[in-house]
């Protein structure tokens, strides 16, 4: 690290004339590391929250019918969970991403990812407690208000801590874990929904239970994931960042026996504790106006389709095809599985193939393919098992494709507006996409009628489609690069000519 002198900035709108310039090497220092212990304990301890939220929002799904018939011990109607409740956790979600995302660019990433996932174990504990519909709308809104958080304070973690290089595929695969969560939330919900085993009133607040069960083993292994680096030497922290890196670095080498190469290419940044939310706006709104309807596009595309699908495809399966209460979650486990598969598939593709061929790709696909689902349904000629299978088939790829959004708006705007990036464009995406997706979806299906899902599919691709035109069309080309290369920070600057300090 070498420190310079204050003459020079990115922008007269950045810094101030007596705040210090840090010339550091530390983003290409963590981007040259080989893959090791280290970096799947970051997966592993910031990754797994996914997992809790495809748990959420399945279990929810599939307990709807539970919940509203008699003796459950809360007077609530299905139409109410899979709708009212459903766009309220989503609504909860949207205002706990704007919140906590600029918390996290603020006060760093470590301490509110552990403040986020504290709110949604409250939350989800409460959540079993419920007597009434008011309480369990509360509950749902507060889950979903520490979810969002989470969104915005770990991505953020994700992509400064994970090398350039594999950036890509570990992001994809992080987010695709969601439909883990939702595997087991399934399979939990064949159990918990037998009546033999437990009462109408004691199985859906078990389900609760096993949330709140594997949060508390995450806070156990997110206590050792450190602070960003990348956000630490910009908020006047270079020391910390510089010894932090350096322990990281020694850890690596301890474990795989590999000597790291040298790092030259330097950042120099003007530290500041602090940018304030106008001087983020004004920047984002006038250097990156192209990015800022791509992200749009993605997330609005993309929350729709799922958040749409998976509050209501139970109630598709029980109205249509008149499959069981107790019997929705073994057809949703297949779903489940091959959303998780299609990000595992192809994740590496986008680091190799590249962004905006794989977005645009598993974006446009998919909408086709949810088109041919929709003439096949309004034909009447799949039944419970095809429809699944169709239906697996078009979130395979979709599932690819959505996940490309949260890697995408996390990757392509500067280090200090990198959270409540993330934050803005999920919480205006899904706002748009996954509080009307519910309602809208839900509403068309509970009427009954074939013509009115089939609509419903039709919207839903339709907007997946023209998300990966826009793709196609302004996408940028963010694989193997530094986040520093994609969006420069907005305290960079030149590194001066008179720069004077020691090395570190």
């Amino acid at each position: 690290m070498q420190r310079a002198d204050s003459s020079g900035s990115r922008n007269d709108t950045v810094g101030v004339k007596d705040e210090p310039t840090v010339q550091t090497r530390v983003p290409g220092r963590l981007d040259r590391l080989p893959w090791s212990r280290w970096h799947w304990r970051i997966v592993i301890g910031l990754g797994t929250v996914w997992i809790l939220d495809g748990l959420e929002v399945t279990i929810v799904g599939n307990m709807a019918s539970r919940l509203a018939e008699h003796g459950s011990g809360i007077n609530i109607t299905t139409a109410q969970v899979t709708t009212f409740a459903a766009a309220i956790y989503v609504a909860g979600a949207c205002c706990g991403a704007l919140f906590f995302g600029r918390m996290t660019d603020l006060h760093g990433r470590k301490k509110l990812f552990m403040i986020t996932l504290a709110v949604y174990l409250s939350a989800t504990a409460l959540t079993s407690l419920s007597w009434t519909a008011w309480f369990f709308f509360v509950c749902r809104f507060f889950t979903g208000f520490g979810i969002g958080g989470e969104y915005a304070a770990i991505n953020s973690a994700i992509d400064e801590l994970i090398p350039a290089r594999a950036r890509g595929r570990v992001d994809l695969i992080i987010n695709g874990s969601f439909w883990v969560g939702a595997a087991v939330g399934s399979l939990a919900s064949i159990v918990l929904l037998n009546t033999a085993i437990f009462a109408t009133d004691l199985g859906w607040r078990l389900a609760f239970a096993i949330g709140v069960v594997l949060g508390l083993v995450i806070v156990l292994v997110r206590r050792h994931v450190p602070e960003s680096p990348r956000w630490l030497f910009t908020h006047g922290r270079a020391e910390e960042a510089e010894r932090l890196v350096a322990e990281i670095e020694q850890e690596i080498t301890d474990n795989t026996g590999v000597e790291l190469e040298p790092v030259e290419e330097s950042v120099t940044v003007r530290q500041r504790h602090s940018i304030s939310f106008t001087e983020i706006a004004r920047t984002v709104i006038r250097e990156y106006p192209r990015r800022g309807i791509l992200g749009l596009a993605l997330f609005i595309g993309q929350a729709f389709l799922y958040n749409a699908v998976t509050f209501g495809y139970a109630v598709i399966l029980t109205t249509f095809f008149k499959t069981p209460t107790g019997d929705t979650g073994y057809y949703f486990v297949v779903i489940a599985v091959g959303n998780f598969l299609g990000p595992l598939l192809l994740g590496r593709l986008f680091d190799t193939v590249g962004r905006k061929p794989m977005i645009a790709g598993t974006y446009i696909l998919s909408g086709v393919l949810l088109f041919g689902t929709a003439f096949l349904f309004q034909r009447g000629v799949l039944d419970a098992v095809t429809m699944t299978a169709c239906w697996t088939i078009v979130l395979f790829f979709a599932s690819a494709g959505a996940s490309s959004a949260y890697l995408t708006v996390s990757e392509i705007f500067p280090l200090e507006t990198r959270a409540l990036c993330i934050a803005f464009f999920y919480a205006v995406g899904t706002a748009l996409g996954g509080i009307t997706g519910p309602l809208l979806f839900n509403g068309l299906v509970s009427s009954g009628k074939t013509t009115d899902t089939t609509l419903a599919f039709c919207i839903g691709a339709g907007l997946m489609v023209a998300a990966g035109l826009v793709e196609a069309a302004i996408g940028v080309r963010a694989e193997r690069r530094s986040l520093e290369s994609i969006a420069q920070p907005l305290s960079a600057m030149a590194v001066p000519q008179t720069a004077t300090g020691r090395q570190v």
